[in-house]
């Protein structure tokens, strides 16, 4: 028995390989060995501004002055972020900032401090 991914798109099981490629023959999908790897490690990879992967608990600083959505209040650039959480979505961070209290951030705007 193979023991080939099945098609991502349509999870059909008669995936085969040609070449270099994933080939699903049911919804013509392709796909790269290297991408059917790290499909199949379903670990949440973040980075900061600078390339360095997060992990939960990091301390990291932000590098760019963010204004607070729906209020006066900014979080000025330099302030230090500690115990982060990584969270799904395009707000990757989640936080709690003194004065501030709990937070999304985007990981391009931090860095690992």
């Amino acid at each position: 028995m193979s023991d080939l991914p099945h098609c991502p798109m349509c999870h059909s099981a008669y995936t085969y390989e040609d070449g270099g490629l994933l080939v699903c023959p049911e919804c013509a999908h392709e796909w790269s060995k290297e991408a059917a790897a790290a499909a199949e490690s379903d670990e949440l990879v973040v980075k900061d501004a600078n390339g360095n992967r997060l992990a939960d608990g990091d301390s990291v600083t932000v590098i760019k002055d963010l204004k607070v959505k729906g209020s006066s209040l900014v979080v000025k650039v330099g302030t230090k972020v500690k115990n982060i959480r990584l969270v799904e979505g395009d707000h990757d961070i989640d936080c709690k900032i003194d004065g501030i209290g709990p937070m999304k951030l985007k990981s391009e705007f931090v860095r690992k401090a």
